[in-house]
């Protein structure tokens, strides 16, 4: 968040937020806090974020209530209890707000709430009324920060005052080229360096495609253009005629490059800034840590498969020491065999009959051990299938309900005690995606081995046909005959949805089996949604195809969207 952005930001929340009341503070996690604030119309929320990748201040839609019992949330609910919200200062163009909180408008400043918006030095601070540090987000110690160490207690101090000259309306053409010509260098580099406030995605909103350009190649035509987009930005950000556009150079902009002044201003909604950017980051960081959780998950399964491949291996070998025991049992019967064998030639021979044995007897421990790695093996491989076509959070939890099952503690018990599985509400039925066909019919995906097994068997009825990729781990589809007669399209869209739900969603065409649910067999002492069937009918399935049908309302009331 920039500069631009932040004065929009609190441009807006001047107007709609001041003054109010402090009503709770909760800390969602390591890097947010939460404010709620009570105005006539209700409570208001604010978001301070000191995220190294994204630093904000910005109104949120009401959050859910989480955090509210942590340090530094119960320490701004004691400091700022009983206080109202009466200013919104940022100084210059730093990015830094101080919130100023007193027991009443026009009353002296008591608390002051402190953001620094500034990438990886980002901080916040709770300031008595002498300006020293009641509690921060983080202490910055001697060894991270010679130059501004602070902690609790401390006396506040700003950052260093940044480099270069800040913009001003009053600078002529001359003054302003003069500024920028002054080092070889590009675009970019010189506003960025010349000018305070101007960070790389003003850069670009400014100067677009001669950003990486040398300042000595800028001819006279290209020079006014960009003083004409820079004297917009600066009389959008002096008059606060701030409007939230996207896409262009930068995600979004908090100004309008292409405004005219003879042209009217359109009325905006309420906090159309704030709330605007409020999704954004939501999206954009919602999807960082889906990534991130998907990439814990998927590394969690990788270890487990080869785990149960080493184990597997072992028993492997084990076997196949077996067909040794008639060599043992050949060279011990030698050894008694002898016209006068030796004490130590006997007691030989009794040991190779032993081991001998051993290793006949293994066979029956050893054969069911070596199914169930490979039962394992073939179940992690599924889950990384679903943990691959995962597209949101409840998705990514549906695969973290099968852990316990795939990753067993060191005794093969269950889950060890450090292993943490989110879990719905207890006797809570499974999800799976649902949808309709073509003909109308009900379509069941599974996205994980409890669903596949649900829809599979326990809700399967007369009727049922049952879809999964041939030889491939994927997913469980199946289409609801039972209440309908299905037709060509309605087959060929459940087949295409098993294609598309399965590791060879990549190929062009792949082999789906389509099996009557009566004809499916669970497997004795396999985990859950493994089956066996007797014969079946072999579809050739397009997985592109089935993404229409994934994009296509109608949907069933109350079930997930893809």
């Amino acid at each position: 968040m920039d500069v631009t952005s932040l004065r929009a930001v609190l441009a807006e929340m001047r107007s709609g937020l001041l003054p109010t009341r402090f009503e709770k503070a909760q800390q969602p996690d390591t890097h947010r806090l939460q404010l709620g604030l009570r105005s006539l119309q209700g409570t208001l929320w604010l978001e301070l974020s000191w995220l190294a990748e994204a630093p904000r201040l910005l109104a949120i839609d009401p959050p859910l209530r989480q955090g509210d019992g942590s340090t530094l949330a119960q320490q701004l609910q004691h400091g700022l209890r009983g206080l109202a919200l009466v200013s919104l200062e940022q100084q210059g163009w730093e990015r830094v707000v101080a919130l100023g909180f007193a027991p009443r408008p026009g009353e002296p400043i008591e608390r002051q709430l402190v953001l620094e918006v500034m990438g990886r030095h980002s901080n916040l601070f709770l300031l008595d009324e002498d300006g020293r540090v009641i509690t921060l987000a983080r202490q910055v110690r001697q060894d991270r920060s010679r130059l501004r160490p602070i902690g609790t207690g401390d006396a506040y101090v700003a950052p260093p005052p940044m480099a270069g000259e800040p913009p001003r309306l009053q600078d002529d053409f001359a003054a302003w080229q003069r500024r920028l010509s002054l080092l070889p260098q590009t675009v970019g580099q010189a506003l960025m360096g010349a000018y305070q406030g101007i960070g790389p995605a003003l850069a670009r909103q400014l100067a677009e495609a001669w950003l990486p350009v040398p300042v000595e190649s800028l001819k006279e035509e290209q020079w006014q253009r960009l003083w004409q987009r820079w004297r917009l930005w600066l009389e959008a950000v002096d008059q606060e005629r701030f409007a939230l556009g996207w896409g262009g150079p930068s995600d979004y902009r908090c100004w309008d490059p292409c405004w005219d002044p003879g042209v009217p201003a359109t009325e905006t909604a309420p906090w159309a800034i704030n709330r605007g950017l409020a999704g954004y980051y939501a999206d954009r960081l919602g999807r960082r840590g889906l990534e991130q959780r998907r990439a814990s998950l998927q590394q969690r399964l990788q270890n487990a498969a080869v785990r149960e491949l080493r184990n597997a291996d072992q028993q492997q070998g084990l076997l196949a020491a077996v067909p040794g025991s008639e060599a043992m049992q050949r060279r011990a019967d030698g050894l008694l065999s002898l016209p006068a064998p030796s004490r130590e030639e006997i007691d030989e021979a009794q040991r190779l009959y032993r081991q001998a044995r051993k290793l006949r007897r293994s066979v029956a421990a050893i054969t069911p051990r070596l199914e169930l790695h490979r039962q394992r093996l073939a179940a992690i491989e599924t889950s990384l299938t679903f943990l691959e076509l995962a597209e949101n959070e409840a998705q990514l939890t549906a695969v973290e309900e099968d852990l316990p099952a795939l990753l067993p503690c060191r005794d093969g018990q269950g889950p060890g005690p450090s292993r943490r599985v989110r879990r719905g509400p207890a006797g809570t039925a499974p999800r799976p995606l649902e949808l309709r066909s073509s003909g109308g019919l009900r379509l069941q995906v599974g996205r994980n081995h409890r669903q596949n097994e649900w829809i599979s068997l326990q809700q399967a009825r007369r009727g049922d046909l049952w879809f999964h990729a041939q030889e491939c781990p994927g997913s469980h589809v199946v289409l609801k005959g039972s209440e309908g007669t299905p037709g060509e399209v309605d087959l060929r869209e459940a087949a295409d949805l098993a294609a598309h739900f399965s590791r060879g969603r990549a190929n062009g065409r792949v082999a789906v089996v389509m099996v009557p649910t009566g004809d499916l067999q669970r497997i004795a002492g396999a985990g859950p949604g493994t089956v066996r069937h007797r014969g079946g009918e072999v579809l050739w399935a397009v997985p592109e195809r089935a993404a229409g049908l994934l994009a296509e309302p109608p949907r069933l009331p109350g079930t997930e969207r893809p």
